[in-house]
């Protein structure tokens, strides 16, 4: 690894697990300071240990305003500023393929964790950049807030306002030397790709997992699955000064998911059109 961050103060939100984890593990290696922040308090003092003392972890509700100002306020004190805030913690919903069928009973759950706590994040972060030079603010979307499709349908919504709201954010603070973007993951493999349920084991998971990738696949023209670690490498690009030109974009980690149909229809076309004629000729 580099050392593209090197003497830079970096917050990742939902850095207990999965995207968060692997983003938090990536700035480390490449010399930023990192504050963890979860709800999660056993993973994420766990890994804060791993890491060493470049890792600090703060036992944080990104919902709660108070919680988010003194998660910059603890940043800051610990390391002395603050200049990459990667809000990328979150949550799905119940899984309802069909809108009519869905109770909404987790909506104000999906919206405050996935919307709220995003400008939270946002917004605290960047009273403090304004004053202080300017930084990267990174948020966590969803080719699912992009790219229409039936279920998940709060999910989808919360997903789509962050995507808009991150490019009202980068016209807003152009003026103070903030960038902001964000990450839109299609098919990556963490444990909220499964639709987890309470009371599930890893191995249910895993399992989950493993049934749902030809599905997956069928959607992706790169068959490849996606990982944790993919969207590192991205979130490291946007907090890093390679991106320092781009703001208000939205970067898509998908396999080619969102790009369009993989499937080769004129392969059927030619087929039928094959059939017909053979049956006229006949």
């Amino acid at each position: 690894m580099g050392q593209l961050l090197a003497g830079k103060v970096a917050i990742v939100t939902g850095g207990a697990n999965g995207l968060g984890r692997a983003t938090a593990e990536r700035f480390v290696a490449e010399g930023s300071r990192v504050v963890i922040a979860d709800r999660d308090g056993g993973r994420g003092g766990a890994l804060a240990a791993q890491l060493g003392d470049a890792v600090r972890f703060l036992l944080t509700d990104v919902s709660q305003a108070d919680q988010m100002q003194a998660l910059i306020d603890f940043a800051v004190s610990e390391f002395g500023g603050l200049h990459v805030m990667f809000n990328n913690a979150g949550v799905s919903q119940a899984v309802h393929p069909h809108f009519v069928d869905d109770d909404l009973a987790d909506f104000h759950k999906v919206m405050e964790v996935n919307l709220l706590g995003v400008m939270l994040g946002t917004q605290r972060a960047a009273r403090h950049m304004k004053e202080n030079g300017g930084g990267s603010i990174i948020n966590a979307a969803s080719i699912g807030g992009s790219q229409a499709g039936c279920g998940i349908i709060v999910y989808r919504a919360s997903k789509a306002a962050v995507i808009h709201f991150t490019k009202c954010m980068a016209i807003d603070f152009a003026q103070y030397g903030i960038r902001v973007n964000c990450i839109s993951p299609g098919n990556i493999q963490t444990e909220m790709s499964a639709f987890p349920g309470q009371g599930m084991t890893e191995e249910m998971i895993e399992s989950i997992q493993a049934a749902m990738l030809p599905i997956r696949f069928a959607a992706q023209p790169l068959k490849r699955r996606g990982t944790p670690e993919d969207i590192a490498s991205t979130a490291l690009y946007l907090a890093s000064d390679m991106s320092a030109q781009m703001t208000g974009q939205e970067l898509v980690v998908d396999g080619g998911a969102s790009a369009g149909d993989p499937v080769n229809r004129f392969i059927e076309v030619a087929q039928a059109r094959a059939r017909i004629m053979q049956d006229l000729s006949a």
